[in-house]
């Protein structure tokens, strides 16, 4: 089969996946936004032969589906992920989507020599759509080819990105000869996602409206360098997900404060590191502030200080501890160990291991013949009986 041939069944395919949530990946925008639907696809090809693909859709930064590629069906991860869609439409797409994932590699495979694609390489592609400012939905798809910007589909047309050079040019070219693909393409991502979307946003009100306080504490990180402090600010177990944190010197913001990525704890909430990098005596009087929608208007203040008390007991505690530890060793040996020989002396019992050593060292052998004692003893008798005369 010539690779013309192959692209209306591709671009049908793509036509099941804007219809249908399915799959994450790096494309998926990071900013927080009010009211949006996002559907990721990624395909990694080692080979002509080898191909693995994942996929999973949020509704803003909740994870709402997934696609089992085992059971080749759309896994619901919430009570309300079916929107208010009947079960024939949402068979409807399910359908659609095996097909996809059944011919999409085939389809890239036929044309991977045509457009210069070369293995191991990785394809996405976003789908989605979002209510604009006024109510006003918005929708988008985009492809990306080894993590870059491929092309993209507004209104009726295909348009490559400008980074990607003749390889999605050609694409675009190729894609833009059935116009009746992009048409039917348009009404998907104009009528179909932003029904979807309202489903959702309906059926799920109640989670989405959702508020839970954050808990939050001060520790200290691996040290930057000598005499250096990393403050760690920790917020957790808050929903939604909207957060605004910042280590504060009173009123003044301090500028080398660094927010890491938001991490997904299985309740559902967020947990949150926000870091600042100080020279030790720089440390007093600085306070992390942490603002959330649940807090109604009252916001969390840290103060490091308290904390520097905190650790001076701790330490303390931990140097007496020690201390216990090493008297209870000294003693456990002392009682343990064997008992020294004694010797009395005038009804008292005297040990004999302090000088047990000397004893052993200056203690003569006695010879066993007497009439012939060794030298040194001759010598000694002889002055004694010269000092008698």
């Amino acid at each position: 089969m010539e690779s013309a041939q192959w692209v209306p069944l591709l671009l049908c395919h793509i036509l099941g996946l804007l219809s249908a949530p399915h799959v994450l990946g790096h494309l998926l925008s990071t900013e927080e936004s009010p009211s949006s639907f996002q559907v990721l696809q990624t395909s990694s090809f080692a080979n002509r032969s080898q191909v693995c693909s994942e996929g999973s859709a949020w509704l803003d930064s909740l994870q709402t589906h997934a696609w089992d590629p085992a059971l080749r069906s759309i896994h619901f991860l919430r009570p309300w992920s079916q929107g208010n869609f009947s079960k024939e439409e949402l068979s409807h797409f399910q359908a659609l989507l095996q097909l996809y994932f059944h011919t999409f590699p085939q389809a890239v495979q036929t044309f991977a020599s045509q457009f210069q694609f070369q293995y191991p390489f990785e394809l996405q592609v976003l789908a989605g759509c979002q209510l604009g400012a006024e109510g006003k939905a918005e929708s988008f798809l985009k492809g990306a080819y080894q993590g870059s910007d491929l092309l993209s589909f507004q209104g009726h047309s295909w348009v490559p990105s400008p980074e990607a050079g003749r390889r999605a040019q050609d694409i675009c070219k190729v894609l833009s000869y059935y116009m009746i693909i992009g048409e039917t393409l348009q009404r998907f991502l104009e009528d179909t996602c932003p029904r979807f979307l309202a489903g959702l946003l309906k059926t799920g009100k109640s989670e989405l409206e959702q508020q839970v306080k954050p808990e939050a504490w001060l520790s200290p990180g691996p040290p930057p360098g000598p005499g250096r402090l990393l403050l760690v600010c920790h917020i957790s177990g808050f929903h939604p997900k909207p957060m605004w944190a910042m280590w504060m010197r009173g009123e003044q913001e301090q500028p080398g404060t660094r927010r890491e990525d938001f991490l997904p704890q299985a309740d559902g909430t967020w947990y949150l590191r926000v870091t600042l990098d100080v020279a030790a005596w720089e440390a007093a009087g600085l306070a992390c502030r942490v603002r959330h929608s649940s807090l109604g208007g009252q916001d969390l203040l840290l103060h490091w200080d308290g904390y520097s008390v905190v650790l001076q007991i701790l330490s303390c505690l931990t140097i007496i501890a020690a201390l216990v530890m090493a008297v209870g060793v000294v003693l456990w040996f002392k009682r343990h160990r064997s008992p020294s020989p004694t010797a009395q002396i005038g009804g008292s019992s005297l040990s004999l291991y302090p000088i047990l050593p000397f004893l052993k060292k200056s203690t003569p052998r006695v010879p066993e013949d007497q009439d012939n004692p060794p030298t040194g003893l001759r010598n000694h008798h002889s002055e004694m009986v010269s000092s008698r005369r």
